[in-house]
């Protein structure tokens, strides 16, 4: 399988970042398992569609609940200038991040060793993006420090995404294969709704 990319980005020095990650990945995962994800260049795909459907290049912080492996928030900082905010409390899998973050000099990028909800946060996201991690609700409600009237969430969904987003307002639902990225401005009326 072929790296899809969009033109308007350095697709050379994104190919150099993907070597290094999976290079990183195959070492960690031998150790630690960080993941069991058998086609790496599918789900690296999948953490950059998005930006086919929306435009990340203005926001100033994005960031990304439930890191795991790096997917989709390393890739997208590959990509993006915007500063990163990775949160991820499994230990292994916060050092294979700032592993990644060191061998891939993404200076743009922060990684937190803890769950979001214990983060004092001193900013408001501009983005905020998720892969299947919670349902929409529960992750709005974790985020609510973080996230103000304008805050974009930006997350990567399954099957399941339409009866998740039932009673929100204003979202959109783009699909590319199995996927679905819900995209959708935080508002009071969304953040406060049961």
């Amino acid at each position: 399988m072929r790296l899809e990319l969009l033109p308007r980005f350095d697709a050379a020095a994104f190919a150099d970042r993907v070597r290094i990650y999976k290079d990183l990945l195959t070492r960690f995962n031998a150790v630690h398992n960080l993941t069991n994800f058998k086609d790496i260049e599918a789900n690296i795909n999948d953490s950059v569609g998005i930006l086919n459907f929306a435009d990340f290049s203005g926001a100033g912080r994005i960031v990304d609940v439930g890191s795991g492996a790096g997917f989709p928030a390393i890739f997208l900082a590959f990509l993006l200038k915007s500063e990163f905010y990775l949160f991820e409390p499994n230990p292994k899998k916060a050092a294979f991040l700032r592993m990644v973050k060191i061998e891939c000099a993404l200076k743009n990028t922060h990684i937190i060793k803890e769950k979001i909800q214990a983060y004092k946060a001193d900013f408001k996201a501009d983005i905020i993006t998720s892969r299947a991690l919670m349902r929409v609700r529960d992750l709005m409600r974790i985020c609510l420090h973080l996230s103000g009237e304008d805050t974009i969430f930006a997350l990567y969904k399954g099957s399941g995404a339409h009866d998740e987003m039932q009673g929100l307002q204003n979202y959109q639902i783009f699909e590319k294969g199995l996927r679905k990225y819900c995209v959708f401005k935080a508002s009071m009326q969304n953040s406060t709704e049961g």
